[in-house]
């Protein structure tokens, strides 16, 4: 199938009686017959449902939906963007391990990284994505297990390359875990380039409307974790939680995401609730009309900034003239990235935060990635706790907007932003 019918028909495949729309499984427990039965599962000798802090139908159903999306051989839904960041890289870190780490990735998940995954022991290295590979690969130890980026980064926009970023990671025998959110599947699929593992924040494109928050983890099954069975012991040696069970023996190409959920998701617990995973589906079925859109829009919008005297710059990797414009051709359907651009006002931060205040269809929200049409100012929001060389580390100049236009039609986008220009003019 096509991308478009997958994001409509994907995933729940009902037979004759059952319901078109994947059901919501209110259900914490599951009812089995035997003493047995109940053991086999627990052992991950059998297939099914007992708890669903571990496993449930409805999110099993919108997971293997984003799966199919993405191309990949196994999936699973977590509560947050931010848990699947954080589980992808712990079903593979612990204590005195190390992650090289594009520099230009959300502030939350910077945070995330170098303080409270440090406060574990896990090591952390940033690196400029726009880096060449000599540099990067500086950046590897021996105790490295991965590598992380943002497909496009929140919010500079830079976008990643990835079969470098998948050749350098290779080369050292780890990884590559891409961050998928702003782009989705519709637009790029980072396993065509070489990534193993794509993560995604749920809650934005996907959902689109702002109705739940959700993560998801992506497995391409190709990274052969057993041709390095002393840097993955973790998946390849016996598990003494599950009785010495290996999972890359036990498993296969499925080895990575049943550790996650067996392991991870049964000691932390992060999974979304049923209502959630429904919710989610929802918007997946509109995706593929939705992000288009947003990028046609967040493009049309570019160019108006650009003919405006107030703007200082004008930072969207789909315009002719970016630096990125050949990447986006390359790995983006159409050459777009998403709907989310950043710019800047002449006269600085002060000026920024008088016409973000004068917008009036636009609106001003901790959030981005939705069906209406949003700004956000990193540096005195998101990206607050980062100090000013790590903002600009970040890619994150002081007066940087982040915009992410909607669905609405483009010229009312417009109009809001010229009369909120003639709102601040002197």
């Amino acid at each position: 199938m096509t991308i478009d019918t997958i994001c409509v028909q994907g995933g729940w495949q009902p037979r004759r009686g059952e319901p078109r729309q994947p059901p919501i499984v209110a259900s914490t427990t599951f009812r089995y017959e035997t003493t047995q039965q109940m053991a086999d599962l627990f052992d991950l000798k059998a297939a099914g449902y007992f708890y669903t802090r571990l496993q449930n139908p409805t999110n099993d159903n919108v997971a293997a939906k984003i799966c199919q999306l993405e191309g990949g051989v196994a999936a699973m839904l977590t509560s947050s963007g931010q848990a699947a960041s954080t589980f992808a890289v712990l079903n593979l870190c612990q204590a005195g391990d190390h992650v090289v780490s594009s520099a230009q990735i959300y502030g939350g998940t910077y945070n995330l990284f170098n303080v409270s995954l440090r406060k574990l022991g896990i090591d952390f290295t940033f690196v400029d994505p726009d880096a060449d590979e000599a540099t990067i690969s500086a950046a590897f130890k021996p105790n490295t297990k991965c590598v992380f980026g943002e497909t496009v980064a929140n919010p500079s926009g830079a976008v990643l390359d990835i079969e470098k970023f998948s050749r350098i990671a290779h080369a050292h025998g780890v990884p590559l875990i891409v961050d998928n959110t702003f782009p989705t599947p519709v637009l790029c699929r980072p396993f065509r380039f070489g990534a193993d593992i794509v993560t995604h924040a749920t809650t934005k494109y996907m959902d689109g409307h702002a109705a739940q928050v959700g993560g998801a983890i992506v497995d391409s099954g190709s990274f052969e974790w057993e041709r390095h069975p002393d840097r993955f012991a973790c998946l390849v040696a016996p598990d003494p939680s599950y009785h010495g069970l290996s999972y890359t023996k036990t498993f296969g190409r499925n080895a990575f995401i049943v550790k996650a959920t067996a392991q991870l998701m049964r000691d932390y617990g992060s999974i979304p609730s049923p209502f959630n995973a429904f919710v989610l589906n929802l918007g997946l079925e509109s995706l593929h009309l939705r992000i288009r859109r947003h990028a046609e829009n967040a493009l049309a919008c570019a160019k108006h900034l650009r003919t405006r005297p107030e703007v200082a710059w004008v930072n969207y990797a789909g315009l002719e003239d970016s630096k990125y414009k050949a990447l986006c051709d390359k790995q983006f359907d159409g050459g777009l990235p998403s709907g989310v651009l950043t710019f800047g006002l002449k006269g600085g931060r002060d000026k920024s935060i008088r016409f973000m205040d004068s917008l009036r269809l636009i609106e001003i929200v901790t959030h981005v990635a939705d069906a209406r049409s949003c700004v956000l100012h990193p540096a005195s929001h998101t990206h607050r706790q980062l100090t000013d060389e790590q903002l600009l580390a970040a890619g994150i100049p002081p007066d940087l907007i982040r915009f992410s236009c909607g669905i609405e039609s483009a010229e009312d986008i417009i109009a809001d932003l010229d009369q909120a220009f003639e709102a601040i003019r002197g």
